[in-house]
C-alpha cells in the first residue's frame, strides 16, 4: 500500500513539472545541459518536461510494482557478467 502512495506521489510531482513549466523556469532558472543540447529558446521548458515525464515514468512503475524487474532489465548488460 506505501508502494502505491509513494509512486502516487512521484507521478503527481511530475505531471506538476509538466504543467507548471514556466514557474520552474523561473524559480530554478535555466538547465545548461538542456541548453547547449536542445536549443538556447526552449530547450530548458523541454528539459523540465523531460523531467517530468521521467518522473511519471517512474511513478507509475513504482505503483504497479515493476520497478525492480525495469531495474534488473535495465542493468542486464552491466549485471550479467557478475553472476
Amino acid at each position: 500500500m506505501l508502494r502505491f502512495f509513494l509512486g502516487l506521489i512521484i507521478l503527481t510531482i511530475g505531471v506538476i513539472i509538466i504543467i507548471k513549466t514556466e514557474s520552474f523556469l523561473r524559480g530554478f532558472g535555466r538547465i545548461y545541459f538542456f541548453e547547449k543540447h536542445f536549443g538556447q529558446e526552449g530547450g530548458s521548458r523541454l528539459g523540465y518536461k523531460v523531467i517530468g515525464m521521467f518522473g511519471i515514468f517512474i511513478g507509475v512503475l513504482i505503483m504497479t510494482g515493476m520497478i525492480n524487474g525495469f531495474i534488473e532489465w535495465f542493468l542486464s548488460p552491466l549485471l550479467k557478467y557478475n553472476r
